[in-house]
Order: C-alpha cells, then sequence, then structure tokens
C-alpha cells in the first residue's frame, strides 16, 4: 500500500467526520470518564501534530503525535478509516509515526488505549510492532478502563 502522508490543519470534512466516528466510538464503548481521545480543538494544542493518510483521494486513516519532551512521545487519535481496515492502513500509520518520532529524537512512544474487546485489534497491533504494557505517565491515572503502551525507540 503506497500512502501519501500529509501533516493536516484538520479542516477537511473527510478528517472532520473520520475524527467525529473515532470520538462517537469511543464514547460508545467506555465510560465518559475514561475517554481520553482528543477532539479537533485537542488535536490542535500545541506541541501534537497530526497526519492524516492518503490513498489517492480517499482518506485512509490518520495519527498524531504529542511531544512530552525529553525524547517522549505519545501516540494520539490513531484511526483507519473503515474501507482501510483489514488492508494494513493501521500498520503503515503506525510505522510512519513511529518514524516520525525517531526522526526528531525520539527516544520512546507511549500510548493510551482501550482495555474493552473493542480495542482488542489495536493492543494486538501495537503488540506487534513491539509495544509493552506499562503503568499511567503523564496526566493519566490508573483506569479498569485503560491500558498504557510503551516502545522503546
Amino acid at each position: 500500500m503506497d500512502l501519501r502522508f500529509e501533516i493536516d490543519d484538520l479542516t477537511r470534512p473527510a478528517v472532520v467526520a473520520l475524527l467525529e466516528e473515532h470520538l462517537g466510538d469511543m464514547y460508545a464503548v467506555s465510560p465518559a470518564e475514561s475517554v481520553h481521545a482528543l477532539d479537533l480543538d485537542g488535536l490542535r494544542s500545541p506541541g501534537l501534530t497530526f497526519w492524516s493518510a492518503w490513498d489517492g483521494d480517499a482518506l485512509a486513516g490518520c495519527g498524531a503525535l504529542k511531544d512530552h519532551g525529553g525524547g517522549s512521545f505519545e501516540l494520539k487519535s490513531m484511526r483507519t478509516a473503515t474501507g482501510g481496515r483489514g488492508r494494513g492502513v493501521g500498520s503503515a500509520v503506525l510505522g510512519f509515526l513511529l518514524g516520525q518520532a525517531r526522526s526528531q529524537g525520539g527516544r520512546r512512544v507511549l500510548l493510551e488505549t482501550g482495555a474493552e474487546d473493542y480495542f482488542a485489534p489495536a493492543r494486538r497491533l501495537y503488540a506487534r510492532h513491539g509495544f509493552v504494557v506499562r503503568g499511567p505517565f503523564a496526566d493519566y491515572a490508573d483506569d479498569p478502563h485503560s491500558v498504557y503502551m510503551e516502545l522503546a525507540l
């Protein structure tokens, strides 16, 4: 799969729709207090870079990196468009984001994902790429609905 990655300003309708779908799904499967997905304003925060992934003219997926300083980056809002699922889009987006973190001097990439069965494919994807389960980081707290993971770069 030959995806084109673009730093995104979060104004294109396809990107907005994918992120709205992402947030909707997060609130549908997790208690509100355990949803850590960012809305559009949150994704525009300083220290956070958001990329969209395109297969021709079709949005295939997206993801962001939040710079925590000291070589630590957090993976945020990684999502594959429905039409891209099962086609390697998630692996491609993750590989791209990990490459971006490395190119910016990253020493580790952290993430929070859900503990519910809905998130099992995401947890398997991260584990296949070398992420290991760890405790909460940054402003996160112990939460039975969250799984925290880390990859040393």
